[in-house]
């Protein structure tokens, strides 16, 4: 009988050493509301993450242990805030996180995921097709060598880098008008004060934090919002 991806454990192995580790959070209540109809698939990630994380490098040694509450439900509360049939770049992909819960989310966008690491973007290769996802491209490559594959509407990155250095990193890659939407954490607001000649060397506007989440049981995601390239 196949193991329950939702609640994969320390197995032991033949030579007496855990085979997964740590054992994964189990699925909250709040998941079937949060993810509705893609639940099934968003279960598939899980589980495939809880299987292939510690080989490849994906997530640290106890991220397993708040995979839902911390990374998935996390990741796609950015969701509602893509546009519909938009080209997006989802820049140091990873795990997939957000990339590939917001591909699985949003099958009206097209998801180009920009990855460094070989082994991660094979990951991202071998898991969105999976998944069975049409709406995704993987490019092995820095942000700063992508922007032959944009101009893109919006730009996603969650846990890449600070502020400053994203928004030299992602505003090539973004249409006039474009928008940056990045997953930050609880110093986001000392890190857009040290951002702001950048943003304005770059003409990011209109930018916002954003706490969402609140209603489901998660961690704090504070979305960091801007447009990019229109004149001030």
């Amino acid at each position: 009988m196949a193991s329950d991806p939702r609640n994969v454990s320390r197995e032991t192995s033949l030579g007496g050493a855990p085979s997964v580790s740590p054992a994964m959070e189990h699925e909250p209540p709040s998941a079937a509301t949060v993810f509705g109809e893609h639940l099934p698939a968003i279960r598939q990630l899980a589980g495939d993450l809880a299987l292939h994380s510690d080989e490849l490098g994906l997530l640290g040694p106890l991220e397993l242990e708040r995979l839902w509450t911390r990374h998935l439900v996390n990741s796609a509360v950015v969701a509602p805030y893509l546009l519909a049939g938009a080209r997006v770049a989802d820049v140091g992909s990873g795990a997939g996180l957000p990339g590939l819960v917001l591909a699985i989310l949003r099958p009206d966008v097209s998801f180009t995921l920009i990855e460094p690491m070989e082994r991660r973007a094979g990951w991202l290769v071998t898991e969105s097709a999976r998944l069975g996802l049409r709406n995704v491209v993987v490019l092995r490559a820095r942000a700063e060598e992508a922007t032959d594959s944009g101009p893109f509407d919006q730009v996603t990155a969650r846990a890449v880098s600070a502020l400053a250095n994203l928004i030299v990193m992602t505003a090539p890659l973004l249409r006039e008008g474009g928008e940056m939407l990045f997953l930050k954490g609880a110093r986001i607001p000392e890190e857009v004060t040290a951002a702001t000649v950048v943003m304005r060397k770059h003409r990011v506007r209109e930018h916002e934090v954003l706490v969402l989440g609140a209603e489901v049981p998660s961690e704090a995601t504070r979305l960091f919002r801007a447009t990019v390239g229109v004149a001030f």
